[in-house]
């Protein structure tokens, strides 16, 4: 048996911007192929790691198999596992949902098509507690693969931001795990501390142009604090919805703190009302460039869309740094073994 090339090859299914590609590659991988429906997402991945992107649905690629890799990693769509999706759906996103949901039976096509050494999926937490996922760990376990789950800290390995994901990882020929927590601790200070509190207005270091009220609103948040601070010291400028709303999530309307991770950076951290997005000094929500730093992307990474494209990319990736740590392991669960050829049964192929 051959041992690991040199540069292993990954391909990445459910790609998004690329977060888990720049973590592999951070690792010392290679992304051969690459597949991403929203054009945007897609238009980044190729300006970051080359035109091996499909750009159109994941139903419509024939087959996986000309693409030769190692490791096939991805996030399908998790609008339908997360508690944000399920809250805010009607009956027909519910619908819409469970489409995207059934979009993990071609992760399983792909891994038929390519028979990978091992493979790695990223998802909200709740997908490993859902039907897809033990119809789908079954399948991959009768193929032949060994899979461990569970739900990882992204501040336990050095994001600067406090984001739980759950993540599976398989592998052919030996005993699957996921990493051991580095602990390393980062701080929003250490991320974003010495961007200017005035946004420059270029490279992504974006500012909004609040009303006077929204400024005055602002004021009034403390590092770590949150709109039950605003209530109480000035509920004359506090929204009615959150008067008649005394109880809820505590991260609405809040101020990060210097010397601790952020909250979950979501797609919306532009606007404080959606979560605790305000600078931890200024009196201002934070900027595209400092959630990008506070997902670890470098500032070299370069990102495509509008400004509301790009902010849905950076909030839906997952932290390079944190697929860096879950591409090492992997690449050292690879490294003792040869390649791996035959002998694997024949996944069940999502229909068309």
């Amino acid at each position: 048996m051959s041992s690991l090339p040199e540069v292993p090859r990954i391909i990445d299914i459910f790609s998004g911007a690329g977060g888990l590609s720049l973590g592999f590659r951070q690792a010392g991988f290679q992304s051969v192929f690459a597949v991403e429906l929203d054009p945007p997402a897609a238009a980044t991945y190729a300006a970051n790691f080359g035109n091996h992107v499909y750009r159109g649905d994941v139903r419509d690629v024939v087959s996986f198999a000309p693409y030769p890799a190692e490791v096939i990693v991805g996030g399908p769509p998790c609008q339908g596992f997360s508690p944000l999706g399920r809250m805010s759906a009607t009956q027909s996103r519910l619908a819409r949902h469970g489409e995207l949901n059934a979009l993990w039976g071609h992760y399983l096509r792909a891994l038929h098509d390519v028979r990978p050494r091992a493979f790695v999926i990223e998802n909200v937490p709740e997908f490993l507690a859902s039907r897809e996922y033990a119809t789908f760990r079954a399948a991959a376990v009768q193929a032949g693969y060994d899979v461990a789950q569970g739900v990882l800290r992204a501040e336990d390995f050095g994001v600067p931001q406090k984001r739980r994901r759950g993540f599976v990882v398989g592998l052919r020929g030996g005993q699957a795990s996921l990493p051991v927590p580095t602990f390393e601790t980062l701080t929003v200070r250490g991320a974003i501390g010495d961007l200017p509190l005035d946004p420059t207005g270029e490279d992504l270091h974006w500012g909004r142009q609040p009303t006077p009220v929204s400024l005055e609103r602002y004021r009034v948040v403390p590092p770590g604090g949150n709109r039950f601070d605003l209530m109480r010291a000035r509920p004359d400028i506090t929204p009615r919805c959150w008067l008649d709303k005394p109880t809820g999530s505590t991260d609405v309307f809040g101020r990060l703190r210097w010397d601790a991770p952020a909250l979950t950076i979501r797609t919306e951290f532009f606007k404080p009302e959606k979560g605790c997005y305000l600078h931890p000094e200024a009196h201002r929500p934070i900027t595209h460039r400092e959630a990008a730093r506070l997902q670890t992307f470098p500032d070299d990474f370069v990102f495509q869309g509008s400004r509301t494209e790009v902010a849905r990319q950076i909030g839906n990736a997952v932290p390079p740094k944190l697929a860096a740590a879950v591409a090492r392991h992997v690449r050292a669960l690879l490294a003792p073994r040869g390649t791996l050829t035959g002998g694997m049964d024949r996944l069940p192929v999502a229909d068309a």
